[in-house]
């Protein structure tokens, strides 16, 4: 297309239900009466080790995030169990409405690129469950860079040189997306599947994916 639209999406948290994945592999491990609170550790930990080692793969990460999880438990991992959360993420769950509503943008002339703080083999193989085309993905450990950093922002523009006035960024994550996006001046549609609050305030937020193309084509018409 001469003059594309763009809309870049977070993966983990938007499109796969991230927290279904990990729940279910801290409780096997962990054995946890109480899997949400684990839940909660990962979710703090994770962004402090992305935040000291922006170089590290996401395999990398997890693992070190599941070992910290295991010490605070007392609990010794097997060394085959090192890499169970970056083993088990190709199988982690596709929320429901996402094939449909990103074929519908797909279909309404929308260039579907994915920023994602991960490795290029774990997005390949969500984008295939996803079953819709993207044009590519930016992933954290090609980059050296873990959202919230710009990083991934600016490679994609390098990529792609993306009109800025025809590029849209939809995410489930306020922290590593919506206020990273908001400070570059790239409108936002914020997926708030918590039902969560923050500041600053999106341009748009739905609480799924159903309705996207919508509000997409709503930001910038065809």
């Amino acid at each position: 297309m001469a003059d594309p639209r763009w809309a870049t999406f977070d993966c983990y948290g938007t499109l796969v239900d991230w927290n279904a994945g990990i729940r279910a592999e801290l409780d096997r491990l962990l054995g946890a009466s109480t899997p949400d609170g684990l839940l909660t550790r990962y979710h703090a930990i994770e962004p402090r080790v992305q935040s000291e080692h922006p170089t590290w793969s996401y395999r990398d990460t997890m693992a070190a995030v599941l070992a910290e999880l295991a010490s605070e438990a007392g609990m010794a991992l097997a060394a085959d169990e090192r890499d169970a959360l970056g083993r088990s993420l190709p199988g982690w769950p596709v929320f429901a409405e996402v094939p449909g509503a990103l074929a519908e943008a797909h279909d309404r002339g929308w260039t579907l690129v994915a920023l994602s703080n991960t490795d290029r083999d774990l997005i390949e193989a969500s984008m295939k469950t996803i079953g819709v085309p993207f044009e590519g993905a930016i992933v954290a450990s090609e980059i050296g860079s873990y959202k919230p950093a710009p990083g991934h922002w600016r490679a994609f523009q390098e990529a792609t040189g993306a009109d800025p006035g025809r590029h849209v960024h939809v995410a489930q994550s306020h922290y590593h997306d919506i206020v990273p996006a908001h400070a570059l001046g790239i409108p936002t549609v914020w997926i708030n599947r918590l039902g969560e609050r923050g500041e600053p305030a999106p341009t748009r937020e739905l609480p799924d994916l159903r309705g996207l193309a919508d509000v997409l084509d709503g930001l910038v018409p065809r």
